[in-house]
């Protein structure tokens, strides 16, 4: 996949009124599924596949703009723990899904991708108040 195809890329995907702000190496998006209340994913600004394609201050950027939005989601939050997922296999762009796993998680120990449930996507004013909310969080 060149970055012409990249969904990322050509803006095809995160849909832009998910944008929360641009972190420094990475944008951060509200997730499409909230199921998982406050799923993040951060896309690296420009186009690559691989961690080892990045300049060690790049992906030293990178890991901070990750520690970043995983403070501001517990903070917020406050979760049992934080999942952090690079994979890659669907979009092959180097991005992270960082997921708070609340007190009320249905299945603690498994992936979120595992879990079986109907999908909760925000739109209007519900995305609007959780983009504003990460924003006041990711900020400083």
């Amino acid at each position: 996949m060149t970055a012409v195809s990249c969904v990322f890329c050509s803006g095809e995907r995160p849909a832009a009124d998910h944008k929360v702000m641009d972190l420094g190496a990475t944008t951060a998006y509200v997730h499409d599924d909230q199921f998982f209340t406050g799923w993040t994913v951060l896309v690296l600004k420009r186009h690559a596949t691989e961690l080892f394609e990045l300049a060690p201050d790049e992906r030293a950027l990178m890991m901070d703009d990750v520690a970043r939005v995983a403070a501001g989601l517990h903070a917020l939050y406050r979760p049992r723990k934080i999942n952090y997922e690079c994979l890659g296999n669907q979009v092959p762009h180097v991005h992270w899904h960082i997921v708070p796993r609340l007190a009320d998680d249905p299945a603690p120990r498994d992936a979120v991708w595992t879990v079986a449930h109907t999908p909760r996507p925000l739109a209007g004013p519900a995305l609007t108040e959780r983009v504003a909310m990460l924003r006041s969080r990711f900020g400083g």
